[in-house]
């Protein structure tokens, strides 16, 4: 992905830009309004009085800034309510909800049409014409008022709630696993295990700015390698945190870098100080972890979300694919793999560490990875069994009746058994 193209996205991303269009839009309306009149037939008709539309328009304007107050004040209440009872990490997809941008951007493309043309209708800028083109214009946009509360009135009924925050989650974090999975590499060239265990080279670029890694122009760094006559080698993939010093990545070669070269690497690499769902599906998967982690808090006491969470994390984890393979259209940059450990542990450390205490939650995790291995055959086997073991340990310290301590014990030995029975067999 190119850096503007991903710049061009966040940008059109953000609400304000929504809410601008629409209003120059109800602005283009009302003019084009006067304007647009010799184009219509009957212009010789005075058929709209000049205060029939204007009662229109009052009460549109007027009902407009009321309710666009209150969607405003609900949107942040949504917000509140998202951070306080799942994460602060999800309410950014609040924000980006497309119906909440386009009610309230139209909601406010209403209320400036509405003005602009009041102003129009005291200064007579609409004749007999005008008018007749206003009123239907008028129309229109009371049509798509109407169409855009009752789609808001339904939108309410879960925007901002735990159960829909987490399906929003989920519905992110599987995109973002979908589209690694699809091009495991970013079309880059895998990374060999030998050069991924080594210190870097001569060729290595340090970054210069902390922060995390949001996204890589690939495209750039290919023209790079081409140019330099070179492979370049990642050494952070999108959502690792960097700091000055830190190696972004290296040029395979035996000599250091020309200054102007380690900065045209650097600029290929976006640093911001949030992570984003859309290229780290680690993100998303630790996210629904903490949403598990508060709700097994003392203060929330509430296993039954963890539960739940614990099952849309093996619905995640089903999508991978070990076999994966990428089209390497960027075949001169080696990309180090998203490794299945690590989104293993971002899944289930922290729900099997908070609920330690709680058999429920000791026997579930246990059978979530055992059914991981049932699903997804050998490539699960050694982490699901290591984060087995690193779940019992917790249970053992924490459970206080030995009863309990035995029953988490024999669903983790039921898991290492199925481990070692066939995979033909498994199935």
């Amino acid at each position: 992905m190119h850096i503007w193209s991903w710049h061009l996205g966040r940008f059109f991303d953000k609400i304000w830009v929504h809410i601008a269009l629409y209003g120059l839009a109800g602005v283009a309306v009302a003019v084009l309004a006067a304007f647009g009149a010799p184009l219509v037939s009957l212009l010789q008709f005075d058929l709209i009085s000049r205060d029939a539309v204007m009662v229109l328009l009052q009460i549109l304007a007027s009902s407009m800034l009321a309710v666009t107050t209150f969607s405003v004040s609900i949107m942040l209440t949504a917000f509140g309510a998202a951070a306080s009872s799942a994460t602060p990490r999800a309410t950014v997809l609040l924000q980006n909800d497309s119906t909440t941008q386009q009610v309230l951007a139209s909601f406010v493309g209403a209320f400036v049409f509405s003005l602009v043309s009041i102003s129009g209708l005291q200064i007579a800028l609409y004749g007999p014409a005008g008018r007749l083109v206003l009123f239907l214009a008028t129309l229109g946009v009371l049509a798509l008022v109407v169409v855009q509360l009752v789609r808001w009135i339904g939108h309410l009924a879960d925007y901002g709630r735990l159960a829909d925050t987490i399906t929003r989650l989920e519905t992110a974090t599987a995109q973002a696993l979908n589209t690694r999975m699809s091009d495991p590499f970013m079309g880059g060239t895998p990374l060999p295990d030998t050069l991924a265990q080594s210190a870097p080279g001569p060729g290595r670029v340090t970054g210069t700015v902390t922060g995390y890694i949001q996204t890589v122009d690939m495209a750039a760094l290919q023209s790079i390698a081409t140019r330099l006559g070179t492979q370049i080698a990642l050494r952070v993939l999108p959502g690792k945190y960097v700091h000055p010093g830190m190696v972004l990545a290296e040029a395979i070669r035996s000599l250091p870098l020309a200054e102007q070269d380690c900065e045209a690497i650097r600029a290929c690499f976006v640093i911001g100080a949030m992570r984003n769902f859309e290229q780290d599906p680690r993100f998303g998967i630790l996210s629904m972890s903490e949403i598990a982690s508060r709700a097994l808090s003392p203060a929330v006491n509430d296993p039954g979300t963890a539960i739940d969470i614990l099952g849309r994390q093996v619905r995640l984890l089903c999508l991978w694919q070990p076999d994966a393979q990428s089209d390497r259209r960027f075949s001169e940059v080696l990309v180090p793999s998203l490794m299945l450990a690590d989104l293993l542990q971002d899944a289930f450390a922290a729900p099997a560490r908070d609920g330690a205490a709680l058999v429920e939650i000791g026997l579930i995790v246990q059978k979530r990875l055992a059914g991981l291995m049932i699903a997804k055959g050998q490539a699960f086997h050694a982490p699901a069994l290591a984060m087995s073991r690193h779940a019992l340990a917790h249970a053992r310290q924490a459970l206080v009746l030995e009863q309990d301590r035995e029953s988490v014990s024999e669903a983790a030995e039921r898991l290492r058994a199925l481990a070692e029975t066939p995979e033909d067999a498994a199935h």
